[in-house]
C-alpha cells in the first residue's frame, strides 16, 4: 500500500456527484498520518485553479509551484474521503506557512474551535 502523508499535494481520481464521470484532479491531503496508515482512505480538500472565485473556508495556495501545482490554486473546503486506489501520484508537499491558513479557514467553516497543530517533520 502506496503511504500518503498529511500536507501531500496528489492528483487523485474523482468522481462527479451525479456518479456519471470522473476527472482526474489535484488534491491537498488532510488526515493525519496515523488515520493514513491505518485506512484504505484519506480525508482530502479539493484544489482549484479557479483563483477569480473564493468560497468561505477557501484558501489560496500561496507558494503553489513550490507544492508541485502547475498554476496559481486554491485549496477548497469541498471535503471527501477517497479510496487509496484512486491516487494516480503524489505531486508534492504544501508548505506549512499554506498548510496553517487552510487549517484554520476549515476549521472555521466546521465549526470547531482552531488550535493550529505543527505538521509532521519533514513538511517544508
Amino acid at each position: 500500500m502506496t503511504k500518503f502523508n498529511r500536507g501531500d499535494l496528489i492528483l487523485v481520481e474523482v468522481i462527479f456527484l451525479d456518479g456519471l464521470g470522473a476527472k482526474l484532479r489535484p488534491a491537498l491531503v488532510l488526515s493525519d498520518n496515523d488515520f493514513n496508515k491505518s485506512r484504505d482512505e484519506v480525508i482530502i480538500s479539493a484544489i482549484t485553479s479557479n483563483v477569480k472565485q473564493t468560497y468561505k473556508g477557501d484558501t489560496e495556495i500561496s507558494n503553489w509551484e513550490k507544492a508541485g501545482l502547475k498554476v496559481p490554486s486554491i485549496a477548497t473546503a469541498i471535503l471527501q474521503t477517497v479510496k487509496k486506489d484512486r491516487i494516480r501520484k503524489t505531486l508534492g508537499q504544501i508548505v506549512e506557512s499554506d498548510f496553517g491558513k487552510i487549517e484554520k479557514n476549515i476549521s472555521s467553516v466546521l465549526g470547531l474551535n482552531y488550535h493550529y497543530t505543527r505538521p509532521p517533520a519533514g513538511l517544508p
